[in-house]
């Protein structure tokens, strides 16, 4: 372990990062494409989409166009006692696109913040119900749902990175992801007990994302939200990480046929250009807010909520998901990932491999020496950033057949090597 002093005393404090033992930084200077270029020359294929977002690309003609137009007429106006246009069809286009009816967007800048405004207001619709005592939320196992104090307590509390906080954070109740025959007894007999003390479940649908890329199926997806809806308690799907595309369909509730009372989105909301996130709540839930009573409206709203330039960037990305073939690519980048990474599996020490949709995973038992994996994967000309027990890649959607191969040699490459370590 080095003490790395040029860390220590950076003035820029980086996130999930160590500061006294953290190699330093590489510092990125263009992007392109699916192409990140460093300061030093080095050119990176970056697997990993920044984090989900950059599912276009970096730097899209057409997103990047409209951020132009809009930041020369109105970069910024508050929303409160103000409209424009940007979010109005903003808010037009999600409503008419997500399924069901999921029609009242609330608009927030980060995607933490659009999971504790679900949680907000679950809490509160059955306030304006007049039912006290729903204070509670039910999450799973492995569930990881954002850093601030309302998200991280509805994170796993003993496997993600937020353990260190138990018994600071609000206490919720946590169970599997009830995927066998007995799972989904326990799992009934568990919402019976504690129905009245439940606002909502909250899961990411499909994928859970930070907490390992665990999987789940479309049918176990369908069974939780039917059998959550049927105890009359409310469903809150986090696609943050899941929608637009990434799991294969727009959203991964697509794929379950299902519709949430409430549905955070955001990453790839603007298509990786800039920060934005969404709330969006059914007409039920929507209604509980309507009222005479000032006290039954939702009290919530950051200052840069329905930022014009972010919801112009929004509408970009949207009008490319109409007008490129953006599900087609993920498709082939599913049946890629599904051959390239076949080979993993040979490898010793490789518990699973498995794809969805623009997603690859290759679980491990030990990850070993994770600073080692990544600079080996920057020697390779990709950027990929291995975490818990996993190496992944999730690219942008415009990713050539060419870059994607050499992600994937990568990874099968260093693999290779670290199996020897």
């Amino acid at each position: 372990m080095t003490d790395n002093k040029s860390a220590e005393n950076s003035h820029l404090w980086r996130p999930y990062t160590q500061m006294r033992t953290a190699p330093d930084a590489l510092t990125a200077l263009v992007t392109q494409g699916a192409r990140i270029r460093l300061t030093n020359g080095k050119e990176l294929i970056d697997g990993i989409s920044s984090w989900w977002t950059a599912c276009h690309g970096y730097n899209h003609p057409h997103i990047i166009n409209t951020m132009e137009h809009q930041l020369n007429s109105m970069p910024h106006v508050m929303l409160g006692g103000l409209t424009h246009s940007p979010a109005e069809k903003l808010a037009y286009r999600l409503a008419n696109l997500l399924p069901g009816d999921l029609n009242h967007v609330f608009l927030a800048d980060s995607g933490s913040v659009a999971v504790e405004v679900s949680l907000k207001m679950a809490l509160q619709y059955w306030l304006n119900k007049g039912k006290k005592g729903r204070t509670k939320f039910l999450c799973f196992t492995d569930a990881y749902h954002g850093d601030t104090i309302g998200a991280m307590s509805v994170c796993d509390p003993e496997e993600s990175m937020h353990s260190l906080f138990k018994g600071m954070l609000p206490k919720q109740l946590i169970t599997d992801i009830p995927r066998t025959k007995k799972q989904r007894k326990n799992f009934e007999a568990f919402l019976k007990k504690h129905k009245n003390q439940l606002a909502g479940v909250i899961i990411e649908p499909l994928v859970q994302g930070a907490g390992g890329m665990k999987f789940h199926d479309a049918e176990t997806l369908a069974y939780i939200c039917k059998t959550v809806q049927k105890n009359k308690i409310l469903f809150i799907a986090d696609e943050i990480m899941t929608g637009f595309g990434r799991t294969g369909k727009m959203f991964a509730c697509n794929e379950a046929c299902i519709v949430p009372d409430i549905m955070c989105l955001g990453k790839a909301l603007t298509g990786g250009a800039i920060t934005l996130a969404a709330t969006v709540a059914s007409k039920k839930v929507f209604r509980s807010f309507l009222s005479d009573d000032p006290t039954k409206a939702l009290m919530h709203g950051p200052t840069y909520m329905g930022n014009p330039l972010a919801c112009a960037a929004a509408n970009a990305s949207l009008d490319l998901f109409t007008h490129e073939p953006r599900l087609e690519q993920v498709a082939h980048i599913e049946k890629h990932l599904k051959k390239s990474l076949k080979p993993c599996k040979k490898i010793k020490g490789v518990v699973d491999v498995r794809v969805k949709g623009a997603i690859g995973v290759i679980e491990v038992k030990d990850l070993k020496d994770n600073d080692w994996l990544k600079a080996k994967f920057i020697e390779n000309g990709v950027w990929l950033r291995p975490y818990l027990n996993i190496i992944y890649c999730a690219p942008p959607f415009v990713v050539s057949d060419e870059e994607l191969t050499k992600i994937t040699d990568a990874i099968v490459s260093v693999l290779r090597d670290w199996e020897a370590i």
